[in-house]
């Protein structure tokens, strides 16, 4: 049950005025995902200056049989941010007696649709997508039973946490996956900023589209009177931080209205909208041991980017 400060489509009217009477102001990442969000979203992933996608799929294909193998069979795969399912359909058809599916959403809508193209796919499968908020503290459908928990969070999504959050969320995952549970992640590697910049500032607009949506989003739900068009999107690498830095930039001295609350925003003023960390194989595994065990890694062409596989300490 969504609480009384929440919308029908999941916002946090609270988390929204806090984060814009910050300095500088915010809007949380995690509201891209409506229906549109998530469709703008899969298009970013064909684009080719968005390298991730390719790079990540490649090492899939390249090693399959081998990311199957140390997975193990008769397992529960549970996968952080399924999106359309589409690198999971590789797990799906090399992994041996999956016992059940939990793809977790944010957008219900658009879960609801990939996991009833799941289950004309995979008839034989038990699949029970959770819309929720995996950042948050939830439980695993009732029907899970004690097999062996796989957590599958491809995409470098680890990214979008600062790191103290996501050495938290990294523990949490531990105990979620339990004994004998493992976990599948997608990294982000450091490299060229041009490259990491490109990818972030596509020629066709998509990421502009995509940030910006999340004011049309605002403006549906909390009432609020953004204009998107007075607004421009911009990435840069913080290369001190080691991240990708998301804003969107008042082009304009303006006023914005939501759910009754009113904004002043200065010409040049920006909203950060998402952080995207990137890690070394170092940095990464380093932030992993106390609750994993590194089983084995793959990276690809130019170690682009990595796949782990952990085992989850007891």
């Amino acid at each position: 049950m969504k609480s009384a400060e929440q919308t029908e489509q999941g916002i946090v009217k609270d988390e929204i005025i806090e984060g814009l009477n910050r300095t500088p102001k915010t809007l949380p990442s995690k509201y891209f995902y409506d229906k549109r969000g998530s469709e703008l979203f899969e298009e970013i992933c064909t684009l080719k200056e968005y390298y991730l996608t390719e790079a990540e799929i490649s090492i899939m294909k390249n090693h399959i049989h081998e990311i199957t193998d140390e997975m193990g069979t008769g397992l529960e795969l549970i996968e952080f941010g399924s999106g359309s399912s589409l690198k999971t359909r590789l797990l799906l058809d090399h992994l041996q007696e999956v016992k059940a599916y939990v793809p977790i959403d944010i957008s219900e809508d658009f879960l609801a649709k990939e996991a009833e193209k799941l289950e004309r796919e995979y008839p034989d499968l038990k699949i029970l997508p959770l819309a929720l908020d995996y950042s948050m503290p939830f439980e695993l459908p009732d029907e899970m039973q004690p097999y062996k928990k796989v957590i599958y969070f491809p995409g470098s999504t680890i990214g979008n946490f600062v790191p103290a959050a996501a050495k938290n969320f990294l523990k949490k995952c531990s105990k979620l996956a339990g004994s004998n549970g493992g976990l599948l992640i997608g990294v982000d590697t450091k490299k060229d900023p041009k490259v990491l910049e490109a990818a972030y500032n596509d020629s066709k607009g998509i990421t502009a589209a995509f940030n910006k949506n999340i004011l049309v989003r605002l403006n549906r739900e909390l009432d609020a009177t953004f204009n998107p068009d007075w607004f421009e999107h911009r990435a840069t690498y913080n290369h001190r931080e080691g991240r990708i830095e998301m804003h969107l930039v008042s082009l304009e001295q303006q006023d914005v209205t939501v759910a009754g609350t009113s904004f002043n925003f200065d010409k040049g003023e920006e909203i950060l909208t998402e952080l995207s960390y990137k890690y070394s194989p170092e940095e990464f595994e380093k932030m992993a041991s106390d609750f994993f065990e590194l089983k084995i890694k793959w990276t690809g062409k130019d170690n682009l980017f990595g796949i782990y596989y952990l085992l989850a300490k007891d």
